[in-house]
């Protein structure tokens, strides 16, 4: 091993390692979630805001911070939410379970589940996205955020959802790798969220 390899070596090892502690930190706040909404953890705020919480805190201690969105991210991220919902209603949508059920109700509804989306993506295709193209590249990235986004989504959809997913992870992981930044996949995830819920 020449000596430029060994400091080459040193740098994968350490990005692995923090590979490893992000999915590990998603698999605990994936846990909360399940934990505090029960039975019923697809359907509760409470569930949902310590899950959008603990994803937070995780992207904060992980050092990542979100870059400026910029106007070509909003329409990239427009974009993907039109080919998430396209794909939705050829497939005859579904309903959400964490739809409101009144009208006085959708405003609170809205923030929770953009809270989870965006905390989604700063965490999934924001710190972990980062830490795999240090480790292995973009490749690397888009294939393990999108494994890890359906595995997340397991204990509130069930593992028929997990192949639906992985193709939303690899868009969503598209978008960012498209724009070189978090805000579209932010904002196409946040916003196929909303309007499903809305129309569900």
């Amino acid at each position: 091993m020449s000596v430029d390899a060994i400091p080459r070596a040193v740098t994968r090892q350490i990005a692995a390692t923090h590979c490893a502690l992000l999915v590990i930190g998603i698999a605990v706040a994936a846990l909360l979630r399940a934990v505090t909404g029960g039975a019923d953890a697809a359907a509760s705020k409470p569930a949902a805001l310590v899950f959008a919480a603990a994803l937070l805190v995780l992207v904060r201690t992980a050092g990542w911070r979100a870059e400026k969105w910029r106007a070509v991210d909003v329409a990239v991220g427009i974009g993907g939410a039109a080919l998430l919902l396209g794909a939705w209603l050829a497939n005859g949508g579904h309903l959400w379970l964490l739809a409101p059920q009144h009208a006085a109700d959708l405003a609170v509804w809205s923030l929770v589940v953009t809270a989870v989306a965006v905390t989604e993506e700063f965490a999934l295709r924001g710190a972990l996205f980062a830490a795999l193209v240090r480790w292995n590249g973009v490749s690397t990235a888009v294939a393990v955020t999108s494994v890890v986004f359906a595995l997340i989504h397991v204990p509130l959809y069930g593992w028929q959802a997990v192949p639906l997913d992985c193709a939303v992870g690899v868009l969503l992981g598209g978008l960012r790798v498209l724009t070189g930044g978090v805000a579209a996949p932010a904002l196409a995830h946040a916003l196929t969220d909303l309007v499903a819920g809305w129309l569900g």
